[in-house]
């Protein structure tokens, strides 16, 4: 997909009095392979995966089978980690017609433990960003996943206390942005969400008639790709997170 230029593009019509930036008091963030890294450790467990079930399919193979089953199991277990690993066990169930050994079991739940108690790795430019917004602007940090570990990741990433509140939600709607902005600022439209994911981040946010930054990561997960919606006015694309500051200043 052809790349819009840096700070973005120009919206197709031309900005009115009512997008002006003077009026944003809150921003919200997302966290998974925005604020860290994230689907990294997905993709290394997976490829793990693929490896422990070698003679039963090709690595290409297994992964559409996995990705089937989180397809499925999404409304079942939610998104995260746990999720990940019990579709990793249907997965193989299936693909060894139920003759999947004990032992491949306790590898797949080892990786799993391994996944919940890996270092976090705050991605570039995300501590400066933070400490230089705020106070200028209500900051919350809205993700998307299992309670446990996304508390884990936030402790343990030392950004806490850059956060005015955090939401942790089970999924990531125009009536989520719309319920969170209202709560902890001066509603939808007064507010920014920033993000890698499209899907979650940056189509919600907008539909409730917030600005919607799209921050792209290296590694998307398969379920969260979306097409860039250009032709929204409040839409964004920047490099990295590091010009945020530069794209607020821009806009104002």
């Amino acid at each position: 997909m052809d790349h819009l230029p840096e700070l973005v593009s120009a919206p197709t019509k031309p900005f009115q009095n009512e997008l002006s930036m003077s009026s944003l008091t809150t921003i919200g963030f997302d966290a998974d392979d925005t604020l860290w890294q994230n689907e990294t450790f997905y993709r290394l467990t997976e490829q793990r995966f693929a490896a422990l079930l070698a003679n039963h399919g090709e690595p290409d193979i297994i992964s559409g089978r996995l990705l089937e089953a989180e397809k499925r199991n999404l409304g079942h277990y939610g998104f995260g980690i746990k999720g990940f690993i019990l579709s990793m066990i249907e997965t193989a169930i299936e693909v060894t017609d139920g003759r999947v050994s004990a032992s491949v079991i306790g590898e797949i739940l080892a990786t799993g433990r391994e996944m919940l108690s890996h270092p976090i790795e705050t991605l570039p430019h995300v501590r400066a960003t933070l400490e230089g917004l705020a106070g200028a602007y209500r900051m919350i940090l809205i993700t998307k996943g299992d309670l446990f570990d996304q508390e884990r990741k936030l402790a343990q990433s030392g950004l806490g206390d850059f956060f005015d509140a955090v939401e942790i939600v089970s999924d990531k709607t125009a009536a989520t942005y719309e319920r969170i902005f209202s709560r902890h600022g001066d509603g939808p439209a007064r507010s920014m969400m920033v993000g890698n994911s499209l899907k979650s981040d940056v189509l919600p946010a907008l539909q409730a008639g917030s600005w919607g930054v799209y921050v792209p990561h290296s590694l998307t997960w398969a379920l969260e790709h979306a097409e860039e919606p250009v032709s929204e006015p409040r839409f964004r694309r920047i490099e990295h997170l590091g010009r945020l500051g530069d794209l607020l200043s821009r806009l104002e």
